[in-house]
Order: C-alpha cells, then structure tokens, then sequence
C-alpha cells in the first residue's frame, strides 16, 4: 500500500488544521483510503501526515495537486512555514 508521506512545520495547529478539513472530501475523492497526523512531542510546531492510497499513481497525483494548488497558495496553506518535505513510500517485508 503507498503511502504519501509529507512532514512540515507550521504557524499554529488550530490554523493548520481547519485549512486541513477544508481538503477532506479531495482527499477522498483523491484515492486516501485512510490517513494519520501526527506531532513530535516536543514541537507543537511541526506536523507529519500520513495518506494511504491503493496506487502509487494515485499518491503521485495527490502530491502534485498539494504542490501545485495547496501549497504553493497561501490561502489554502495558511500555517504553513517553508517547503514541506514530501514522498511516496511503499511497505515491504524485511526478512527478520
């Protein structure tokens, strides 16, 4: 199962995270079959999301338009503080 994993740092949860719901229905209109945020315990200024989608071609897609729509417009990003670090990752089954 790809996941698309991004990690950024932010202005302030509150902010960030109603500019987040305002994306729920793209999100599931995009692929997300389930996702995950969460923050570092010791930095309420930082955000790590994780999207599962059943294909890498979906994940890639829904990077795109964050790239090209969410983040690069402050409206639809306003929380966000530099460049988010994103990728699309793959499970595997280590031998051990």
């Amino acid at each position: 199962m790809p996941t698309l994993h991004i990690e950024h740092e932010i202005t302030d949860f509150d902010t960030w995270d109603t500019a987040f719901a305002r994306f729920a229905d793209l999100r599931q209109q995009s692929g997300v079959t389930a996702q995950q945020v969460r923050r570092p315990v010791d930095n309420d200024h930082y955000v790590v999301i994780d999207l599962d989608f059943d294909t890498v071609a979906e994940a890639d897609g829904f990077l795109k338009f964050l790239e090209t729509t969410v983040w690069a417009t402050p409206s639809n990003s306003p929380a966000l503080v530099g460049s988010p670090q994103a990728r699309v990752l793959e499970s595997v089954e280590p031998k051990a």
